[in-house]
């Protein structure tokens, strides 16, 4: 399942996820993985939950992000749920070209029973379709 917390800049989608990942961490027999762009957030997060500074690995496109990830889920089979805060600054493209990116996290979604939550800056309504769908 892929779920897309939009909003613009300022309108509570960090807020929201770091809440989302502490309550999955209690409920949750799986590991949990937050993904964040610099380590802003680290320490609000429940120890429990695995933080990654994606910043550190040099990520230069949506391609290498989504080998990063698909790597987040071989690496650990017990992953169940990956919540990726500030999406487009890791993917560094426009969202409109990321229909293969949303494909494929489908596909690793219901291959490996893992979950993603993402946050996206941007209004719902001017969301492609493809990523409207995922929009709680």
């Amino acid at each position: 399942m892929i779920q897309v917390i939009a909003g613009k800049k300022g309108s509570g989608k960090t807020k929201r996820i770091i809440d989302m990942a502490n309550k999955a961490a209690q409920d949750s027999e799986h590991d949990i993985v937050f993904i964040d762009d610099d380590n802003r957030y680290m320490f609000d997060l429940r120890h429990e939950v695995r933080f990654i500074n994606a910043g550190e690995y040099n990520l230069l496109s949506d391609q290498m992000f989504m080998g990063f990830l698909a790597g987040a889920v071989a690496q650990n089979f017990d992953v169940g749920l990956i919540l990726i805060d500030a999406f487009k600054k890791l993917i560094k493209c426009d969202l409109a070209s990321t229909a293969w990116l949303f494909e494929r996290l489908e596909a690793l979604s219901e291959k490996h029973g893992v979950d993603f939550v993402i946050t996206v800056s941007e209004e719902p309504d001017l969301l492609p379709d493809f990523i409207r769908k995922y929009v709680i």
